[in-house]
C-alpha cells in the first residue's frame, strides 16, 4: 500500500509572492490569499503544517466592491464595556485603514487556532504601491 508522505514544518520552502490589488473584487481575492497562505495550492499541503507562502498586497485601498457590499457589510468589535459593541463598514475601513480590512477577512478563512494566527502573521498589506520586502519578492 502506498501512503500519502505528511511534510514535516522544518521540510517546509516558503516563496514570497505579490499581489496587486488593483481593480480586483475583494472576495475572489481574499480566497485566494487565504489559499495561499494555508498553502493549499502546493503539492505537498498537510492540514497540521504551516506550509503556506509569504504573500504581499499592494494598492489595497483600490480594491473593488459592488456598492451594496460596501454600505451593508460591517465588521464589529467590543470594547469589553456593557454595551460597547462598535461596528465599522467596509467603506469607513477601506478609506481609513485597508491594512486591517484585508487582515480581519482573511482571517474569517483562516483555522480559527494557533495556526490560524501563525498564517496571518505571514499577509503584509499595503495601500499604495511601495512595500518594503522588495529584496524577498521575485520578479520585482
Amino acid at each position: 500500500m502506498k501512503f500519502t508522505k505528511s511534510i514535516k514544518p522544518e521540510e517546509v520552502k516558503r516563496d514570497w509572492i505579490l499581489i496587486d490589488a488593483k481593480d480586483k473584487t475583494f472576495g475572489r481575492l481574499i480566497t485566494e490569499i487565504a489559499t495561499i497562505l494555508r498553502g493549499k495550492h502546493k503539492p505537498y499541503y498537510t492540514p497540521h503544517v504551516d506550509c503556506g507562502d509569504y504573500v504581499v498586497v499592494i494598492n489595497a485601498d483600490k480594491v473593488r466592491f459592488s456598492t451594496s457590499k460596501k454600505l451593508s457589510d460591517k465588521y464589529y468589535k467590543h470594547t469589553g464595556y456593557f454595551g460597547h459593541v462598535k461596528e465599522e463598514t467596509v467603506e469607513k475601513l477601506l478609506k481609513t485603514n485597508p491594512e486591517k480590512l484585508f487582515k480581519l477577512a482573511t482571517r474569517g478563512m483562516l483555522p480559527k487556532t494557533k495556526l490560524g494566527r501563525k498564517m496571518l502573521k505571514k499577509l503584509k498589506v499595503y495601500a499604495g504601491e511601495n512595500h518594503p520586502h522588495t529584496a524577498q519578492v521575485k520578479g520585482n
